[in-house]
């Protein structure tokens, strides 16, 4: 079964109807600059075959429902504008994290329903977090229609990871998953970005 098929699945399973969209977002690799990403230095990210993956469809309340398969099939729900840090969830601090950021910019979105699952060995050194937020601005991208470049994405992704879940990483692991291509890698300097 496809990944893709998987998530659309396992969200009918647990919603019992159909998802509206189905999105993706690599995992990445960093060939050399470890650690130098958020002091100016260089980095040579390439994206790979890991990542995450959201099947969602779209709601007409603030409510935002979330299963997570690899997190033990752990579920949540939230309320925009009502975020709370969870400290029994912390995977859930991602989305809310992310969805905070997002807000800032497009204060008017609504809920979703939400399936995520992933191939992301977590604890790999592979940024599978910075992979669960890209995907999730993905989504809700997707699901209103939201005009959310790459390196915009990639902004909120750090900020959410900053400011909201407490962990002042750079930008490198953000801007790979919301920019890298198929079969190429960057030599980049990333200075630190502000939004």
């Amino acid at each position: 079964m496809s990944d893709e098929s998987l998530v659309n699945q396992l969200f009918k399973d647990k919603f019992g109807y159909t998802a509206s969209t189905f999105c993706h977002a690599p995992d990445r690799v960093n060939l050399i600059g470890d650690h130098t990403d958020y002091n100016d230095g260089f980095v040579f990210p390439a994206a790979i075959n890991f990542g995450t993956n959201i099947a969602a469809s779209r709601r007409d309340d603030l409510t935002v429902h979330i299963y997570a398969h690899d997190c033990d099939a752990q579920s949540t729900h939230f309320v925009l504008h009502q975020f709370s840090f969870d400290a029994d969830k912390m995977w859930s601090n991602y989305v809310q994290g992310t969805l905070q950021a997002l807000m800032t910019i497009f204060p008017d979105i609504k809920g979703a329903d939400l399936v995520v699952s992933g191939n992301v060995p977590q604890g790999a050194g592979l940024s599978s977090s910075a992979s669960f937020e890209i995907a999730v601005l993905k989504t809700f991208a997707e699901l209103y229609d939201l005009d959310l470049a790459g390196v915009t994405a990639a902004k909120l992704g750090q900020m959410a990871e900053n400011n909201f879940v407490g962990c002042n990483c750079g930008i490198m692991d953000q801007l790979i998953s919301a920019m890298g291509l198929k079969g190429q890698a960057y030599v980049v300097r990333l200075p630190r970005l502000e939004l």
